[in-house]
């Protein structure tokens, strides 16, 4: 059984989430506000965290990036902000998922158990690296390194970055990206994919142009 924090300063959604939560069978905790999630963090382990932006005392991005310097739970953005912007803000704070209010319930429990199973999956570990020029991928430090210097990257950037540079050369559809990397079927608004290539781009600096962009396709990772 999972424990999920729920983390909203509406009563309505905090009951639906835990609704659907507990017939899927994880046990739910419930906050209303970021500083009361922030607090109980610090005392207790949850498995993934589920969180409204827009609430009183502490909003949920400056909660989900004090929460971010001492752990690394699975967070889920809730909110009525659909911009760019907030969504890429929330990816580079380290959220894993972003989900725009209102929601389908059944979607973001979807989203919970892919998290979830991908958060607890025992990989076989990887010793290769791949290295091209001032490049270097070390898959089993979880590393990437452009002359020498460390990329910090959020933890579903190297989660992207990783599949694509094990597929180089390929051409991946944005259906293979989303159900590889994300781990669920993805419906609706697809803009998801398109904000952490921007943030990988944006990581890689001068080898930015090794993702390139295939139009009505997806993407694709090369070096030629």
């Amino acid at each position: 059984m999972s424990k999920l924090l729920v983390v909203d300063d509406e009563f309505r959604i905090r009951e639906l989430i835990k609704k659907y939560a507990i017939y899927e069978g994880h046990a739910v905790v419930e906050a209303e506000n970021g500083l009361e999630a922030l607090n109980m963090c610090k005392n207790e382990n949850y498995d993934l965290i589920i969180m409204d932006i827009m609430m009183p005392e502490l909003d949920g991005f400056s909660a989900a990036e004090q929460i971010r310097t001492f752990s690394t739970t699975p967070i889920i953005m809730l909110s009525a902000l659909g911009e760019e912007y907030d969504r890429i803000h929330g990816f580079e704070l380290g959220v894993d998922d972003y989900v725009v209010k209102p929601f389908s319930p059944k979607e973001l429990m979807m989203r919970v158990t892919a998290i979830l199973k991908r958060s607890t999956k025992t990989e076989n570990v990887i010793t290769d690296r791949f290295i091209y020029k001032g490049l270097c991928v070390d898959f089993s430090a979880r590393t990437v390194e452009i002359d020498g210097e460390r990329i910090n990257m959020t933890p579903k950037e190297y989660d992207l970055f990783f599949f694509m540079v094990k597929n180089k050369g390929l051409a991946l559809t944005r259906e293979t990206l989303i159900s590889k990397v994300w781990g669920y079927d993805f419906f609706g608004d697809d803009r998801t994919l398109d904000t952490h290539i921007k943030l990988l781009r944006k990581s890689l600096k001068d080898y930015a142009n090794l993702i390139v962009t295939l139009r009505g396709v997806g993407y694709r990772f090369e070096t030629n």
